[in-house]
């Protein structure tokens, strides 16, 4: 087990040198410039015909995103748009250097997030991201006001302050000068390419998790747009991601001649792109991914939304979804254990962990020190840990942590394998995961699934150059590619009995901390807000949206 350093890429911008690269007179053409943006870091790098990431090309420069005592977690975009333009530059540099040229630039980032923009393109907010929880009392009235689960089923996500709605409604409400001055209301990437293009699009991936995409039509949702008071073409214009740009703008035309008429893709989510570049592209196999926090994924091709209550929809693009959850506590839960009760050197954390018997520690743990998403979607959960004595060890609690995470993963995989058959396991994705033996083989055991590790060193850009490769023809299929894969893990049956019985524990500790709560906020809710919601008739608990 690495270090719990969850960004492998922090230290000095350098040169990847994991074993999955080929050299530059074995790379085959054509070559694909990826550009990979995280919550962490910002990469470039090159890919060849067969996905492989050339050596010598690839450049990652960590950063920090801001976070505040109110929720707040934000990113400078104007700090970010330089970290990455750094990374292109250094790329170009090797690339000129080599006397090789890229064919196309593919590009991913992260979802769910948002920034105001004025008339002339310059920022009027930071970009707020997923994790940025000011919005949860705007969520709850949007709640109030709307049929989450009619928005649920048109836009495959809730009405969580994940999502746009919740943010652009708190906006609107707490910063309503900024809201004013804001014409515009994009993610990141389309913030990056109007800088480079002067134009504002949006791919179908991006828009597809913002939580304001109807993912039938694939166009912007009407009736949230009515209610959170937006304008006509507040929103990007949606285009499937190979609506390529190729003329950039001055000055960046100088700045990478060779970059010059190259078609650059519109960017792409980065969790579809995980998966895709993990292998977990169709509906075979699902992608467990933990870094700092966690997801469980599947991508399927079908005529039929497949949108089960508590977990969530968006799109790869125009023929593939991906339907999956997400927890905001992954890696960073462990990180803050070691951090906070100063455990051992990871190596020998590892070894001691790995001889402690399944739930032999007797403690029951809520891990959501950032809070909930799938499947219930609380934003007021927070973390508990119960059972502990004075014998109690910070190793044991190590090992809860660990344990009740992979729980909620099973909460997850069950609802989502009750409508997407997924017949070859799971690949685990994620630096958080794939570099612990302990915490593979407790997830494979609690899930009762197969799961095999990811040897992709950087799956998600991986993703976006197979499928702008796919979209240019130089591959027939992203599935042609296979994806580099690694130890494989088989569930043990006694493990996860043992794990099952500690899982019902959880739940029966969430029911009564968590939902009682909820349950308790909403008898004393003022009678106005539990007036009749807007919208077509909610499907039972259990039943398949759309």
């Amino acid at each position: 087990m690495q270090s719990w350093d969850l960004d492998k890429s922090k230290g000095d911008p350098g040169v990847n040198a994991d074993s999955d690269q080929v050299s530059i007179r074995d790379a085959v053409e054509p070559l694909i410039l990826a550009i990979d943006v995280g919550t962490s870091s910002a990469r470039a790098l090159v890919y060849d015909c067969q996905g492989r990431p050339v050596q010598g090309m690839d450049v990652h420069r960590p950063y920090n995103v801001t976070a505040t005592s109110d929720g707040g977690v934000e990113i400078d975009p104007r700090m970010l748009l330089d970290l990455v333009l750094a990374c292109v530059d250094d790329v170009a540099c090797a690339l000129d250097r080599a006397k090789q040229r890229v064919s196309a630039v593919a590009c991913d980032t992260f979802w769910h997030s948002v920034m105001g923009v004025d008339r002339h393109g310059e920022q009027t907010t930071a970009i707020l991201t997923w994790a940025d929880t000011r919005s949860r009392d705007a969520a709850r009235r949007l709640q109030q006001r709307l049929d989450d689960r009619a928005v649920h089923a048109r836009t495959g996500a809730v009405l969580h302050s994940s999502y746009l709605p919740a943010k652009l409604a708190w906006l609107r409400a707490s910063r309503s000068e900024l809201f004013k001055d804001s014409v515009y209301w994009m993610s990141f990437a389309e913030f990056m390419y109007m800088r480079l293009f002067g134009e504002r699009r949006v791919s179908i991936s991006m828009a597809s998790a913002t939580g304001l995409f109807d993912q039938t039509s694939c166009q912007w949702d009407a009736e949230l747009i009515d209610v959170l008071g937006l304008t006509d073409g507040s929103l990007s214009p949606i285009f499937e991601f190979t609506e390529r740009f190729v003329r950039l703008k001055p000055p960046y035309v100088e700045r990478w001649p060779a970059l010059s008429g190259v078609p650059w893709y519109l960017a792409l989510g980065d969790g579809a792109c995980n998966n895709v570049g993990s292998g977990g592209s169709n509906e075979d196999r699902a992608v467990a991914m933990i870094g700092t926090s966690g997801a469980l994924r599947v991508v399927y091709q079908d005529d039929r939304l497949r949108m089960p209550w508590g977990l969530w929809t968006y799109r790869v693009d125009r023929p593939r979804f991906v339907s999956g959850g997400a927890l905001s506590d992954g890696g960073n839960v462990f990180a803050w254990l070691v951090k906070t009760f100063r455990l051992d050197a990871v190596d020998i954390l590892e070894r001691e962990l790995l001889e402690m018997a399944p739930d032999s520690h007797g403690l029951t743990m809520l891990p959501f020190l950032a809070g909930e998403r799938s499947p219930d979607w609380n934003v007021d959960a927070t973390a508990a840990l119960v059972g502990m004595r004075l014998d109690t060890t910070a190793l044991q609690i190590a090992r809860a942590a660990l344990e009740s995470i992979a729980y909620r993963f099973a909460l997850i995989y069950d609802a989502l394998a009750a409508v997407v058959p997924i017949r070859r396991g799971i690949i685990g994705s994620g630096v958080g995961l794939i570099h612990s033996p302990v915490w593979m083989q407790i997830m494979t055991d609690v899930l009762g699934q197969p799961l095999v590790a990811s040897a992709a060193s950087e799956a998600s850009s991986r993703g976006a150059a197979l499928l702008v490769l796919e979209s240019m023809g130089a591959i027939g299929n992203v599935q042609d590619i296979p994806a580099p894969l690694g130890t494989k893990y088989a569930p043990d049956k006694a493990r996860g009995a043992v794990y099952r019985a500690a899982m019902e524990r959880q739940t029966r500790l969430y029911d009564r901390l968590i939902k009682v709560h909820l349950e308790d906020e909403a008898s004393v809710a003022p009678a106005s807000s539990r007036k009749d919601k807007v919208g077509a008739k909610a499907p039972g608990k259990g039943e398949v949206d759309g």
